[in-house]
């Protein structure tokens, strides 16, 4: 059986931007940040392309189990095309939607429209503030859920990209309720996605494609939770400084 955890590292794709270097300026070692700027943001797109990239065979793998088999393939397709969408002069939030709307215009599969509505949920959450700080980037974590949840009706445990991204949103809620800066509520969210992609193996799939297989949906880790982990410490290693 293929190793199913979320990895700890992966090469860079220079094709898809910098995300090792500082991203306010893109020159010298990367810095963590106080709140978020569109720079930062488009980082954090940018990092996640490079990590989808670097495992899209695996999540290949993880969706031929129990899916359609083009998980990896249709997300690395999507987050190339939201690399290349991402504005020259736009507010954090505008930069979201604008990835958002290149997801779901390159991305096939159930993942488009999800993670194209999480992005956009999450920029419009944001509106035009010019810097984004640990509050803000909450609420927008939270209407990125809602809006997965709205689109594809799923809950915790249906062995969904919502087991994954649910307790991410409640990990940084509580992190920030404990006085966590920015940096420390997007590893708490990183680290609650990892977590609850790994809690996907042993569940039996209630939604999706997976549902369809019944008790054989078991011991398989789900697409879609995986994927969201990377996100998630996409966005860990930019505000963090490790990216």
């Amino acid at each position: 059986m293929h190793d199913q955890r979320v990895p700890d590292d992966t090469g860079a794709d220079p094709a898809l931007g910098r995300a090792r270097r500082d991203p306010r300026s893109a020159v010298g070692p990367v810095t963590a940040v106080e709140s978020l700027n569109a720079a930062d943001v488009a980082n954090w797109i940018r990092r996640a392309a490079e990590l989808v990239a670097a495992d899209t065979e695996r999540l290949t793998r993880l969706d031929a189990a129990i899916g359609d088999g083009d998980h990896g393939h249709n997300l690395d397709r999507g987050f190339r095309a939201a690399v290349a969408a991402l504005p020259d002069d736009a507010p954090p939030g505008r930069t979201l939607i604008a990835a958002g709307r290149a997801v779901v215009s390159k991305t096939g599969g159930a993942s488009g429209p999800l993670y194209g509505t999480a992005l956009r949920r999450a920029g419009k959450a944001l509106g035009d503030a010019a810097d984004v700080d640990a509050a803000a980037f909450g609420t927008a974590l939270r209407a990125a859920l809602e809006g997965v949840q709205d689109l594809g009706k799923a809950v915790e445990g249906d062995k969904t990209m919502v087991d994954a991204l649910a307790p991410a949103a409640a990990a940084y809620e509580a992190a920030l309720g404990d006085g966590a800066d920015l940096a420390g509520c997007a590893r708490a969210a990183a680290d609650a996605a990892a977590r609850g992609a790994e809690a996907t193996i042993p569940m039996q799939a209630r939604k999706g494609r997976a549902s369809y297989l019944g008790p054989r949906s078991v011991g398989h880790m789900d697409p879609g939770a995986c994927s969201t982990g990377l996100v998630l410490r996409a966005l860990a290693e930019i505000v963090g400084g490790t990216g």
